[in-house]
């Protein structure tokens, strides 16, 4: 049986875009390896700057709801490992089954960067989207008092979650220098990311602090002058001159070993101090998870503005190959409210497609077999844009240029695949 799209992974964007499908008639798929739908939502919760709480759980059951609703097929536990182009579309693998389908969209997700310590191999140390995952989709606590290494836009939305689930957090402090962690681990470059989060911080004063520090010489001043013993986030330590050097225990974690370092993020030698824990969090970012994508032949291009190498596509959420959609973060990090708007984008123009083969027409879709469906996909891309200005934070600075030179590089691309035609 040939279904009109198979959607690969069930978290904001697969499954907004199940939803916008199903409105419009289309027979959807969703297939997704963990066991729950709802992708990273069901681990999020956080309080933003207006006071409301942002709670994943929730938003996953609403999305969940609402395919269910529909009549949306979904499939959890289903880990898909190959896919193939077909003359009538795509052919799924997942285990021993088969899935064929006229259109397909990779909402994939991303996944953690690892930050290599001395000692990470413990039994106690993971990463902090592990731990943001045991706590709040598990409800198991990683342990009792930890150490977070890695300081950037993750490590500090998810900490709180960590402290509110009871956990102690001793401190949130660099990686030790190495060349997969160097700009990590270097305090400038890390103070500059910062800048973008200092809305969030409880305190006033670091909140003005931040203001002030919009300037290079009052950033390099503050860098300098940095307390030794942190700045305060929710009462947790946040160190810009400390790093991880090593996690130290037998069996499992027991300490870590910090030192001092210089505002280019060198050590001090002699300024070695052990921090008793029993889990340590690694926060080494995230990339974009587009394996899927490299398997079907889909182009790609490494920006770092949208986090590392991501297919090719436009704002339409199409890829150069003809019925292969893209959205959430595999198409670049963002939060999940962009995530799930521009799961409403795919779906409309996976609509778009599928209306105007069964009209017949060979050409792209345009607005003159539906123009109120192409009004919607329009009004639907002007969403996207918005909700990424309102986002409360961003996990990369210059998104919004990433988000040009991509759809650049695709208009260069499909050129390039006619002229070659």
């Amino acid at each position: 049986m040939l279904t009109d799209v198979v959607i690969i992974g069930a978290g904001p964007a697969g499954l907004s875009a199940a939803i916008t499908c199903r409105e419009h008639g289309l027979s959807v798929l969703v297939l997704d390896e963990f066991m729950k739908p709802g992708g990273r939502l069901l681990g999020q919760l956080h309080q933003e700057p207006d006071g409301q709480w942002w709670n994943g759980l929730e938003e996953a059951r609403k999305l969940t709801a609402r395919a269910a609703e529909l009549g949306v097929e979904l499939r959890t536990g289903v880990s898909v490992h190959h896919i193939e182009r077909s003359a009538d579309g795509f052919v799924v693998h997942a285990g021993q089954a088969r899935y064929r389908a006229g259109n397909l969209l990779l909402a994939t997700g991303a996944a953690e960067s690892p930050a290599p310590i001395p000692g990470w191999t413990l039994p106690g140390v993971m990463s902090i989207g592990a731990a943001q995952v045991m706590a709040n989709v598990h409800r198991v606590r990683a342990g009792r008092r930890g150490v977070i290494v890695g300081v950037n836009v993750l490590s500090a939305a998810i900490a709180r979650e960590l402290q509110l689930a009871g956990m102690t957090v001793q401190a949130i402090v660099l990686p030790a220098s190495n060349p997969v962690t160097r700009d990590s681990a270097n305090p400038r470059r890390v103070m500059d990311n910062l800048m973008r989060i200092a809305h969030l911080a409880p305190s006033a004063f670091i909140r003005y602090g931040s203001r002030l520090a919009r300037s290079a010489w009052a950033r390099e001043a503050a860098l300098r002058w940095f307390p030794r013993g942190g700045v305060k986030l929710w009462g947790m330590p946040v160190h810009l001159r400390r790093a991880a050097v090593r996690i130290n225990g037998t069996d499992h974690v027991e300490s870590v070993t910090l030192c001092e370092v210089t505002p280019e993020g060198v050590p001090v030698p002699g300024t070695e101090q052990t921090v008793a824990a029993d889990f340590v969090c690694i926060a080494g970012g995230l990339y974009p998870l587009a394996e899927l994508a490299a398997i079907i032949g889909c182009p790609f291009r490494s920006l770092e503005e949208l986090g590392g190498h991501v297919p090719v596509h436009n704002e339409r959420m199409e890829t150069p190959i003809a019925g292969l959609y893209v959205a959430g973060n595999i198409t670049g990090i963002e939060s999940a409210k962009v995530a799930r708007a521009q799961g409403v984008v795919a779906g409309l123009s996976i609509a778009m497609r599928v209306r105007a083969a069964a009209s017949g027409s060979v050409a792209r879709v345009s607005g003159d077999i539906s123009v109120a469906l192409e009004r919607e996909l329009s009004d639907a891309i002007e969403q996207v844009k918005a909700v990424r200005r309102a986002a409360t934070i961003q996990f990369h600075p210059h998104i919004e240029r990433g988000r040009q030179a991509m759809e650049a590089v695709f208009r260069e691309e499909v050129q390039g695949v006619s002229s070659s035609g």
